[in-house]
């Protein structure tokens, strides 16, 4: 772990912090690290932004989806390769230029976004599971 003293133009900015680490149950330097982590990240990547979300924080193209939702619809199928940043932006109503975004942040953050992916998998087939129970519960 690297250590950074910073200073701050004035203490309203440090309380701040503090408020919002407080209401996150969270440590200053961990909300502080966070949230520098994903400003340089939103400065490389001008189109990416992040939210929390039920499945915690998440990095969303501004004004729109996920990025995991844009690559899991750019991925696989059977639509050509040539065709498939088209039919994403049609398909989500995006711009391609987002379309575009959510592909170079995710070849940048690859590992990030997959396990993502993985995660909303799961969730779905859990999901899935759950209604057929309630369904067969319903039959009865």
């Amino acid at each position: 772990m690297c250590v950074m003293s910073l200073r701050f133009p004035d203490e309203s900015t440090l309380d701040r912090l503090r408020d919002h680490a407080h209401r996150r149950d969270s440590s200053m330097s961990s909300l502080a690290a966070r949230l520098i982590e994903e400003g340089l990240r939103m400065e490389e990547h001008p189109a990416i932004c992040f939210r929390d979300g039920p499945a915690g924080r998440r990095a969303i193209l501004v004004g729109g989806p996920e990025v995991a939702d844009v690559v899991s619809a750019l991925i696989g199928g059977d639509v050509p390769v040539e065709q498939r940043r088209s039919r994403v932006a049609e398909m989500m109503c995006l711009r391609q230029s987002l379309v575009d975004a959510a592909l170079a942040y995710y070849a940048e953050h690859t590992a990030e976004i997959d396990a993502e992916i993985d995660a909303q998998e799961e969730a779905a087939e859990r999901h899935q599971a759950l209604w057929e129970r309630q369904q067969t519960l319903l039959a009865r």
